[in-house]
């Protein structure tokens, strides 16, 4: 009982380790390619640089949407950085695009929109 509750926690905590790690580094990203001074080589040397923490933490199974596209976000700067690519600003506006995308992915439960306030509101008069 001991151990099974001691691995269930292990598991919980490398999970945890890498949904922080994978989200510091798409916000990273996100954040160096909002500047507007931001060049090809400058993008390159800064995503080197912090794919480095990334690599280190175990690759985990992850179940969620938003996590998953978080993923496929981290392959598809991955891609345009090994791709070395003569228009990085088209580059960029998709990379900004789809960030956007997940951005919205991570807040589609919190606008959930209620309709017809005024029927689920019954005070009893």
């Amino acid at each position: 009982m001991y151990k099974e509750n001691k691995s269930q926690n292990n598991e919980r905590f490398l999970r945890q380790k890498y949904i922080r790690v994978i989200e510091k580094f798409t916000k990273r990203v996100i954040n160096l390619l909002k500047s507007k001074d931001v060049d090809f080589q400058t993008y390159e040397t800064q995503v080197i640089k912090w794919y480095e923490d990334f690599k280190d933490v175990e690759k985990i199974r992850l179940n969620n949407t938003y996590l998953n596209q978080m993923e496929a976000y981290v392959d598809l700067i991955l891609q345009i950085l090994h791709n070395d690519l003569e228009d990085f600003e088209e580059q960029k506006e998709r990379l900004l695009k789809e960030a956007n995308l997940l951005h919205k992915e991570k807040n589609k439960t919190n606008y959930k929109k209620e309709k017809h306030k005024q029927k689920s509101y019954n005070d009893g008069y």
